[in-house]
């Protein structure tokens, strides 16, 4: 059962650039590790961190003098740290925020091969590089997923009950009803985003474009709405898969949200406290500590409801036949699912 998992997972869910869009290089003066395809910058590093799963991801921290938060940034598909370094950089700035992004197992120069467990060991990787490496706490991290980076982004926030906040830029419910508008949670299915979104204690902002033909705009609607914090989501009009961060509105409203949850939450509302605007947060549930392991054996297993750069676009532009491909060849799993999901249960 585990082998047709991850076999599902690869099939629904990866496609790294091939080749890679950078090669990691060391510089000749100080021996720090750059990314080939841009020069040395200050304030952005490039490093190796190994995970659980014995692989080693390639990530890039970016520091900025005024920040009082920093962001995790799990990027998406068909795209690597060497096409999303602008990006990382132009966010930094614009949010006045220290930013770390990162290469998945298989991704990039990272080691390993993609899968849905290994982002999970990933993200717990970089994590505890920001906290251990960089002094980070847990209050003071915003949580970024983008697409597939949705899945390991809720995966840490559902278990970490101090964040600052999270950010979902066209997340997915999860990966077969990224193909299927199916009612429930099959044992094979990946990233159920649907389970987990209800576990997270911090203020959430929701970004989908209307016109997304990848990631339909209804899977950030029904996680907002399954959201406990809900933030005034920004559905942005005629927006595709990849082009938000073209959109005005895409930086101004990032902007605002990061503004207000980096207030103490006694001063985030702004007259009415159930006005509808930009600064609008509902009041935060209570939530206890959850330990990596136990916690994710526990959201996995739940059955019941539960760029700015012309680099990027263009390389994700093969996502649409690749998810095309997946759906055709996922077909009789899904029916034999349907078939046996009712004797199966994984506790």
């Amino acid at each position: 059962m585990g082998g047709v998992t991850s076999s599902m997972a690869a099939k629904l869910a990866f496609f790294p650039p091939n080749p890679p869009s950078y090669k990691l290089v060391a510089d000749e003066m100080t021996g720090l590790l750059l990314l080939s395809t841009f020069p040395h910058r200050e304030n952005v590093e490039i490093l190796k961190l190994p995970t659980r799963k014995g692989t080693e991801v390639v990530a890039m921290y970016i520091r900025h003098p005024m920040a009082t938060s920093t962001l995790l940034y799990s990027h998406g598909n068909a795209a690597d740290l060497g096409q999303m370094y602008e990006l990382f950089v132009e966010l930094s700035i614009h949010l006045r925020v220290n930013l770390m992004g990162y290469d998945y197992s298989g991704y990039g120069q990272s080691s390993g091969k993609p899968s849905e467990q290994h982002t999970y060991a990933d993200i717990e990787a970089v994590y505890k590089c920001m906290e251990e490496g960089y002094g980070a706490k847990q209050e003071d991290i915003i949580l970024y997923g983008q697409s597939v980076g949705s899945g390991p982004t809720l995966d840490l926030a559902a278990r970490l009950p101090h964040l600052r906040a999270v950010v979902l830029h066209s997340p997915i419910l999860s990966g077969l009803r990224v193909m299927y508008p199916v009612k429930k949670s099959y044992w094979f299915d990946i990233y159920k985003n649907i389970d987990k979104i209800q576990l997270v204690d911090c203020p959430v902002l929701v970004i989908h474009g209307t016109a997304d033909e990848v990631v339909d705009c209804s899977h950030g609607k029904q996680l907002w709405e399954l959201s406990k914090e809900k933030y005034e989501p920004l559905w942005l009009k005629g927006g595709n898969h990849c082009d938000l961060e073209h959109h005005p509105e895409y930086i101004r409203h990032l902007k605002k949200f990061v503004s207000t949850v980096e207030k103490p939450p006694s001063q985030r509302y702004t007259g009415s406290r159930r006005r509808s605007t930009d600064q609008q947060l509902l009041p935060p549930r209570k939530s206890t500590d959850i330990v990596f392991e136990a916690s994710r054996k526990s959201t996995d297993r739940r059955e019941k409801p539960r760029h700015s750069t012309d680099k990027v676009e263009r390389s994700r532009r093969s996502v649409d036949c690749c998810l095309e491909k997946s759906r055709k060849s996922v077909d009789h799993q899904l029916e034999r699912g349907r078939k046996s999901v009712d004797r199966i249960r994984t506790g």
